[in-house]
């Protein structure tokens, strides 16, 4: 296989599957945003098994998880998001991101 053949077969393996989340996440779905509240959860997750986070900060941070959840399925509710909402969903998630990060490294730790 040739050097520009095999370039043109990486770079349609780089880019298409960018283009598709392009097209695909302004209007029907949210899966970065879907995917980010995995990581989220993963982060008070591994927070409280090392003992960084205690009950009462773990579950606190849980229930603003679920509220940011709330709110991207209202924004889903009609099958589609808008770029307000989008905004809206990433602020929320970034003040999330935030109080975790926080709680995680205050000096409050877990009691076991």
């Amino acid at each position: 296989m040739s050097k520009a053949r095999l370039m043109m077969v990486t770079l349609a393996f780089v880019a298409l599957p960018g283009l598709v989340l392009a097209q695909t996440s302004d209007t029907t779905s949210s899966p970065r945003i879907d995917k980010r509240q995995e990581k989220q959860h993963k982060r008070i997750d591994r927070g409280v098994k090392s003992g960084a986070l205690n009950e009462k900060e773990a579950a606190r941070l849980q229930k603003g998880q679920a509220r940011v959840q709330k709110a991207e399925d209202k924004a889903m509710a009609d099958g589609k998001m808008t770029k307000k909402e989008r905004k809206k969903m990433e602020h929320m998630q970034d003040q999330q991101s935030k109080k975790i990060y926080r709680e995680k490294h205050d000096k409050q730790t877990s009691k076991t």
